[in-house]
């Protein structure tokens, strides 16, 4: 739409009509009750870092400032050598998969905006940055194997964020044109990068899982939210 300012300049307004919403899982449309710190936990344990001290401190701090990112590379950062690394992840994804049934909900009124973005004509995509495997067993646990159009977790040819490309993938697998007809809603500062990096034109915050109202913005969030519930007004209202 073009609109006449006071001065008398035309001006065209950049409005965009949302047509791919890109979600995160744990923490943002999932609560997992501290499930991922347990798991890692269990998986610093099989690598032998000791139960209590510096290292296992330093190494819990780390998996809590990266959330968001792709597990694997998590424990590359963490661990050294790609054999400790593999075998941290397996040890991760075992204990994960193992306790998922026992604290692993939606959030509140997550279920609900997924469907009132897709019934307003929305394409949903939820992400995380575990495995595609452990993806898998967290939808089937919530029952929601069908509730978004697509599913993508970090794998070959698709690097986990606080790179691009789970978003990017997501807009060329839903078949929409542009990049600035995709928001972008996550919990930490890597699911709001990695929204930043893919030229989405609402990259929002949510203050359900890893990081504060701070950390999001300084990431470059758009909006921050207070949860996945009010996501669905911006979306379709912006």
């Amino acid at each position: 739409m073009v609109r006449t300012t006071a001065q008398g300049v035309a001006v065209r307004d950049q409005k965009h009509e949302i047509a791919l919403a890109v979600l995160d899982m744990a923490g943002t449309t999932v609560s997992d009750d501290g499930l991922v710190i347990r798991a890692f936990d269990e998986a610093a344990s099989a690598v032998g870092v000791p139960a209590g001290g510096d290292e296992r401190e330093q190494a819990r701090q780390y998996v809590l400032d990266t959330m968001g990112q792709s597990k694997i590379e998590v424990f590359r950062a963490l661990f050294g050598t790609e054999d400790r690394a593999h075998e941290a992840n397996a040890a991760f994804e075992k204990a994960y998969e193992k306790h998922i049934d026992e604290g692993v909900t939606p959030i509140s009124g997550a279920a609900e905006a997924i469907s009132q973005l897709r019934d307003a004509g929305v394409k949903v995509a939820l992400t995380t940055g575990f495995s595609p495997s452990t993806q898998q067993r967290l939808l089937a646990a919530l029952g929601w194997q069908d509730i978004a159009d697509l599913t993508l977790a970090p794998g070959e040819g698709c690097r986990g964020r606080p790179y691009p490309d789970l978003v990017l993938t997501a807009l060329m697998l839903a078949g929409v044109d542009d990049v600035a007809q995709v928001a972008v809603l996550g919990d930490t500062a890597s699911d709001v990068l990695s929204g930043v990096r893919a030229g989405a034109s609402i990259v929002a915050g949510t203050l359900t899982g890893a990081h504060d109202t701070e950390t999001l913005l300084a990431a470059g969030a758009t909006h921050v939210l207070d949860s996945v519930a009010e996501f669905p007004e911006h979306v379709l209202s912006d």
